[in-house]
């Protein structure tokens, strides 16, 4: 069993989306449900929370300085600043953002669900800088994680009731020929977030599995990271060389939560990630 340690000790109510940020060396992650940001920088130890006015799937940082926002009506761009504007809004009844990646060419995939997870109530889209967005996919139930690979042209994702990884290949923008990487065995929980490693291997968080995986690119499990907490969500490379591993988890539904759940953990020294792009915005 590999090593975790508390990162941040929080209480989140649904931790999620951890993404390292170089430009200020810090960590973001997002509690969905308690519609905050949070940062960490791991050198000096200081914290930020931001509270958002809507439930909150993620936060990515920009090119430009600031973030974008997947929120529950839509994307939105907080300036350096803090001035807050849409840049896609698009409210749904009963439908809240989810997890959302940057692609390498500064586009973000974001996702959504509903609220009740009902099948086929969610998507994938893609959003420019400009604000121009395009359906990816329209027949998701629980849009989760999204990367790609370290050349670019493969696209990984997860629907998580499906207990699917899947993989497509991607060019200009779109995500074709989906296909199986791998499919979580039933009582191991359900994948989650997931990023993507120097080596082109899959870490995947399993929500009631209490571990982070990591699969090849052949969909050979070669790793196991066990975790002390059940609802485990999401994972990302941080840290000056991108060899730490921060994992972000949840206490909603737990009636006994153990006392690290809803916390920022780090498993140092885990491999090594990949550069994350800035969103174009």
């Amino acid at each position: 069993m590999t090593a975790y340690e508390v990162a941040v000790a929080a209480h989140a109510t649904l931790g999620e989306g951890p993404t390292w940020d170089p430009a200020t060396g810090r960590l973001l992650w997002v509690d969905v449900l308690g519609s905050r940001v949070h940062t960490y920088d791991p050198s000096t130890g200081r914290r930020t929370v931001r509270t958002t006015h809507q439930h909150v799937g993620a936060a990515k940082p920009r090119a430009g300085g600031g973030l974008v926002l997947n929120l529950r009506d839509g994307v939105g761009l907080l300036d350096p600043d803090d001035t807050f504007r849409w840049l896609h809004h698009e409210p749904v009844p009963g439908r809240r953002a989810n997890d959302a990646a940057v692609a390498p060419d500064g586009s973000l995939w974001a996702g959504t669900m509903r609220y009740d997870e009902a099948p086929g109530g969610g998507t994938l889209f893609r959003i420019t800088g400009d604000g121009s967005a395009g359906t990816v996919l329209d027949d998701v139930a629980v849009s989760n994680g999204t990367g790609w690979s370290p050349d670019g042209r493969l696209m990984y994702y997860v629907d998580s009731p499906t207990r699917r990884i899947d993989v497509f290949h991607h060019e200009d923008g779109r995500a074709v020929d989906r296909r199986r990487l791998a499919e979580i065995e039933d009582g191991a929980g359900f994948p989650d977030g997931l990023t993507v490693d120097a080596d082109g291997c899959v870490w995947v968080a399993l929500w009631d599995g209490g571990e982070v995986r990591r699969y090849t690119p052949d969909g050979e499990q070669d790793r196991v990271i066990e975790l002390p907490t059940p609802r485990v969500t999401s994972c990302a490379f941080g840290g000056p060389e991108l060899t730490d591993l921060y994992i972000t988890t949840a206490r909603v539904g737990l009636t006994a939560p153990h006392p690290v759940a809803g916390s920022l953990l780090v498993v140092p020294g885990a491999g090594k990630g990949l550069p994350q792009p800035a969103f174009a915005g």
